[in-house]
């Protein structure tokens, strides 16, 4: 089983900056993808960006040039900088891992972007 723990969620004013981590616990196989999706209020789950242990990244359209997605092998766990946060961005932030095996979710981390 694999446990994530998200961490870095907040209140942050339109065009300000906040840093997301996960951290991944437990028997992890490889090669893996980490990533983060979000859900907003009354809308759909959606992907935010992912990266694979290779380092290979994607992201959704609505954030490619504002957020960044990076991850530490050796320590399982994986990041995502925002930048220039809009209020659009305010969800509920989940951290993913998907292995050879099945897909696993955090339990969340709420963004709010308001002035």
């Amino acid at each position: 089983q694999v446990q994530l723990v998200e961490s870095g969620g907040g209140l942050v004013q339109p065009g300000g900056s906040l840093r997301l981590s996960c951290a991944a616990s437990g028997m992890i196989f490889s090669p893996n993808t980490m990533g983060w999706y979000r859900q907003a209020p009354g809308k759909e789950r959606e992907l935010v960006a992912t990266i694979a242990s290779g380092g290979s990244t994607n992201y959704a359209d609505s954030v490619k040039g504002r957020f960044t997605i990076s991850r530490d092998n050796a320590k399982n766990t994986v990041s995502m900088q925002m930048t220039t946060l809009k209020p659009e961005d305010t969800a509920v932030y989940y951290c993913r891992l998907t292995d050879p095996n099945r897909a696993y979710w955090g339990k969340g981390t709420l963004v709010t972007v308001s002035s």
